[in-house]
């Protein structure tokens, strides 16, 4: 059911991060014109938010990252960052973390995102996605920050009416991880409208891809690339394929890939926004199963055997998101669209770091 309140106002820019000169005011500025505003990045252990944090250095920023470590990796924390170990269910300790440390915004990457698991233990995803980030905003208002930069999903749309998916798509979430992420995207309405923090929703289907020191280490991990990759390590026999006989050109499902680094772009992309805003990410052109299994082939040169399964319940058969607006308004768009290029990167990581971080 989608919300009654619906917040997309017209643009107006504090800074633009690409050029980080001012339009209008701007937050306090460092040697060199650098931006040296102070970001919070809770999940900055994980997957996406490691490579956020990265970025957000080497733009200048002040960094600090809250993680539990439950499901990311010490060994992806970048020493340049400030670190405090701790959980959003410990109201205190965001509370002390963000009165300590100040930061201007926040982005908020800490959230559990296996479907699967969702629907087994709904409780787990109502009270870690919405719950607990509960007390991350009330933490961001007593410290009078300007912002947070929330990475959702497109899970919260649901099965589409229309392709591509746009804003404007109902969001119709059909399983309890994309309602928690839909109902932490409404409290943010509010506390926007009774606190005035501002808030920029990204939401994107599937993160792939790795920088050269950053990559992607599940535990169990749901997603295909790096599982296609794991065949052609030796470390499984062969990819499960669910599903031959959807209504697309191979018979299997197509959906949206980004990469991790365009996708962290996107995050710094909306750092100058006055107002809160709601965005899409995607290449805005889907692969198959089998498309990402002979790109995999080709990559690794891997004959990467495959084992057809049956369809999993649930399992749209296109998923593409549009994200026209971003283009159009920040000038967002993918350096790497290409599936091939996102493969190799990811490649490229999982030969040198077989077993993951742990390995390192």
């Amino acid at each position: 059911m989608q919300s009654g309140l619906r917040f997309d106002p017209p643009l107006n820019l504090l800074y633009t991060p690409d050029s980080l000169e001012p339009v209008g005011g701007c937050p306090q500025r460092g040697a060199g014109g650098i931006m040296t505003e102070r970001v919070l990045v809770v999940g900055g252990a994980g997957y996406i938010g490691s490579v956020a944090v990265s970025m957000l250095l080497d733009e200048g920023f002040e960094v600090a990252v809250f993680d539990s470590l439950e499901r990311g990796h010490r060994k992806a924390l970048d020493p340049r960052s400030r670190f405090f170990l701790g959980n959003l269910h410990d109201r205190e300790g965001i509370g002390r973390a963000c009165r300590e440390f100040k930061p201007a915004v926040a982005m908020h990457f800490s959230a559990y995102a296996l479907v699967g698991e969702s629907m087994e233990n709904p409780s787990l995803y109502f009270r870690n996605n919405f719950a607990a980030g509960i007390n991350l905003l009330d933490a961001l208002v007593e410290v009078r920050a300007r912002m947070i930069v929330f990475s959702s999903t497109c899970a919260t749309f649901g099965v589409p009416e229309s392709l591509p998916i746009t804003e404007e798509s109902p969001q119709r979430p059909t399983n309890p991880y994309g309602e928690s992420k839909l109902m932490f995207e409404k409290a943010l309405l509010w506390y926007d409208r009774l606190h005035g923090l501002k808030h920029a929703c990204l939401r994107y289907f599937n993160a792939a891809g790795a920088t050269e020191t950053l990559g992607e280490d599940h535990d169990p991990e749901t997603h295909l690339i790096p599982n296609v990759l794991k065949v052609a390590l030796g470390r499984r026999e062969a990819v499960p394929v669910f599903g031959t006989d959807y209504p697309t050109p191979d018979g299997t499902c197509i959906r949206d890939y980004i990469h991790i680094q365009d996708l962290c772009r996107a995050h710094l992309k909306v750092l100058g926004l006055r107002e809160s805003r709601n965005y899409n990410l995607g290449n805005g052109e889907g692969y198959s199963v089998l498309q990402v299994i002979e790109t995999a082939r080709q990559v690794t040169g891997h004959p990467i055997p495959l084992k057809k399964e049956a369809r999993r319940p649930g399992d749209p058969p296109v998923l593409v998101g549009s994200a026209a607006r971003i283009r159009e308004e920040l000038g967002w768009r993918p350096a790497c669209p290409d599936l091939r290029g996102i493969v190799e990167s990811a490649w490229n990581w999982h030969r040198k770091h077989p077993d993951g971080y742990r390995d390192t």
